[in-house]
């Protein structure tokens, strides 16, 4: 769960400017070499950003960075 830990800190932090998207949290993201993107995009099936705000990142440890709309963040779960 730390590398999810670890991007949930970045991506929470990004958040909080007023220019936050879904594409800004996938291109910090892809900075990341810990997140597992096949699984990511699996997980991520059907998303519609304007619907579900942003993506769940799936990490190479199975942690997972999870998108939680009503608070605005991310927040770092075991898969």
């Amino acid at each position: 769960m730390n590398q999810a830990q670890t991007l949930v800190k970045a991506l929470n932090a990004l958040a909080k400017s007023p220019q936050f998207s879904n594409s800004k949290a996938l291109a910090t993201a892809r900075k990341d070499g810990n997140v597992d993107w096949a699984h990511t995009k699996a997980r991520n099936d059907g998303f519609n950003a304007e619907v579900d705000g942003c993506e769940t990142l799936v990490m190479k440890d199975g942690s997972v960075c999870e998108w939680v709309s009503a608070k605005i963040s991310y927040a770092a779960r075991e898969r």
